[in-house]
């Protein structure tokens, strides 16, 4: 259980994210997890009222922010990053595994010669199982990949942020058929999370919810062991692959992973602008792996 944090979630209905602000009690130092950035597909606009809502609560609470923590680049929301860094300071994380997604997106999008899949892009790449603090709270970062070779856990205070490896129990698990995704790390990353103590808990990025309930995204180790649709007790590695892989093959390409990909590989910075000073999303034509 939570005792010396507090932890306040921010759903955009728009895409079903869920970002996270958290902050030690005591300190009130903070970090942001998985911020979006609005984009409006129709008219090409970005604009900032789901970060702003962040952006509030840390003025209201009196919040000095350390981290811009992200669990993963996105496919499904552009990261409001770079924003939130711009006014509130902070570095900018992920794991260390992100230079495979830049190499494979860069390729994919034929990005400009000085774009580096480095991970330069970024102010710290996390390592699997490194610590780090987030004000006088000890908090760790977990690789757990399979839904993008870079996924990353974070434990702070006896909560896990799981990214997209986990989704509430009665929706599921999150997909493996993205550049570098693979069933059976996913699987294996779900039950080094699953391992945990029975009372963690599990705080997800998104919510698909079905007709009869409302969003949510808290829930429980123990609540996932017993109830995950995917992955409760029982269910062995080879029967979730073939699970994952004959859904995957069913599901619709997400609606922004072409703008969002060029922008989340670059930790929240949209592409540098024209000699016109526009900047420009560019659209792959007939060119993104998403079955294997």
């Amino acid at each position: 259980m939570s005792t010396r944090t507090t932890t306040q979630a921010f759903f955009d209905p728009q895409t079903w994210t869920v970002s996270y602000l958290v902050w030690d009690s005591a300190s009130r130092h903070a970090a942001v997890i998985d911020p979006v950035l609005d984009y409006d597909f129709k008219s090409g606009h970005t604009s900032t009222s789901s970060a702003d809502q962040v952006l509030a609560c840390v003025r209201e609470q009196g919040l000095q922010v350390e981290w811009i923590l992200e669990t993963h680049a996105h496919a499904d929301h552009l990261s409001g990053a770079r924003y939130l860094q711009d006014r509130l300071g902070g570095r900018i994380a992920i794991g260390e595994h992100i230079r495979e997604v830049q190499a494979a997106f860069k390729k994919i999008y034929n990005l400009e010669r000085s774009f580096l899949p480095d991970g330069s892009q970024f102010d710290h790449l996390f390592k699997d199982g490194e610590t780090f603090n987030i004000g006088t709270v000890k908090a760790t970062a977990l690789l757990v990949p399979g839904h993008t070779p870079a996924d990353m856990a974070y434990l702070v205070d006896g909560c896990a942020f799981v990214g997209d490896t986990l989704f509430m129990p009665d929706v599921g698990t999150a997909r493996a058929d993205f550049p570098g995704g693979d069933a059976h790390q996913l699987y294996r990353s779900i039950h080094r999370l699953l391992a945990l103590p029975p009372e963690t808990h599990v705080y997800v990025c998104h919510d698909y919810p079905p007709a009869a309930r409302a969003a949510k995204w808290q829930t429980t180790v123990a609540e996932q062991r017993a109830h995950n649709i995917h992955v409760r007790d029982g269910i062995g590695e080879d029967e979730f692959v073939a699970m994952r892989t004959a859904r995957d093959a069913t599901l619709e390409v997400p609606t922004l992973i072409l703008p969002s990909m060029q922008v989340n590989v670059r930790a929240g910075q949209l592409p540098p602008p024209d000699d016109n000073g526009v900047a420009y999303l560019r659209i792959p034509l007939n060119a993104l792996p998403l079955h294997k």
